[in-house]
């Protein structure tokens, strides 16, 4: 059985470890980062007060809902029609809000944050207000910004490196088959710890094949020059599995 490591937060790899399960393989857990919101929320809290400026609310993560529905007024971005259209990057993210009786007016077919301009109409003079991580890439406010409008990011959360798991360490030093990477952060991390655990992520032992799940991944895990890299068409955990079940059925 072919084992595969999730470098994701703990407490988001449950539905990704079952779905690898049930495509028969084993699961081993070694989450790299640690999501934590922002210890100040005086930015987020004004800007919530504040909603009706914003044209448009662009949630790019499930992190940055979490987040922001932890402070938000139960119902307000439900309650009046004069309130901002809410835009979601990835299915998950979708997802996220449909559960807090969000509809997004636009989720893209490509999900990655730079897809989701053309789906905004008009940006010209307008207010667009986007919660993130404290450490996001600038390419969205960036557009916006070429398009005439206004980008007001505010840091909602943040990744910091998590204490590595001895189990998870003790199967990458006996070697695994894949290794899964869902963010910049996790490689970066995930680099990071194996150095100070005295391995090279470069010359791991069994020579896992690394599995991103989209290209912003696959060009950081590139610069930090990690070799035997594939990524998923669908750029999401299920898009992995059967990236990782396809190339094992190779095999």
């Amino acid at each position: 059985m072919k084992r595969i490591l999730i470098t994701r937060p703990r407490l988001q790899a449950d539905a990704f470890a079952q779905e690898l399960q049930a495509a028969g393989f084993e699961p081993i857990f070694f989450p790299v980062i640690e999501i934590r919101p922002m210890e100040d929320m005086g930015q987020l809290d004004r800007a919530l007060k504040g909603l009706q400026k914003y044209h448009w609310v662009i949630f790019t993560s499930v992190n940055a809902v979490d987040v922001v529905f932890e402070r938000i007024p139960a119902g307000l971005l439900t309650a009046d029609t004069a309130l901002p259209r809410v835009a979601a990057i990835g299915p998950k993210t979708a997802e996220a809000l449909a559960k807090r009786g969000i509809t997004p007016a636009f989720v893209p077919d490509e999900y990655v944050a730079e897809a989701i301009l053309p789906g905004l109409g008009d940006l010209c003079d307008k207010w667009v207000f986007l919660p993130r991580a404290e450490i996001a890439r600038k390419l969205l406010p960036e557009a916006i910004a070429a398009a005439g409008g206004f980008a007001h990011e505010v840091a909602v959360y943040k990744t910091l490196p998590a204490v590595p798991d001895p189990a998870g360490l003790a199967a990458l030093r006996e070697g695994v088959d894949f290794i899964t990477l869902t963010s910049p952060s996790t490689v970066q991390n995930f680099c990071s710890i194996m150095r100070s655990q005295g391995l090279d992520p470069l010359h791991l032992p069994g020579a896992p094949v690394f599995a991103c799940i989209g290209p912003i991944t696959e060009a950081a895990a590139r610069e930090e020059g990690l070799q035997g890299l594939v990524t998923a068409n669908e750029y999401t955990s299920h898009g992995l599995v059967e990236l990782i079940s396809n190339l094992s059925k190779g095999q």
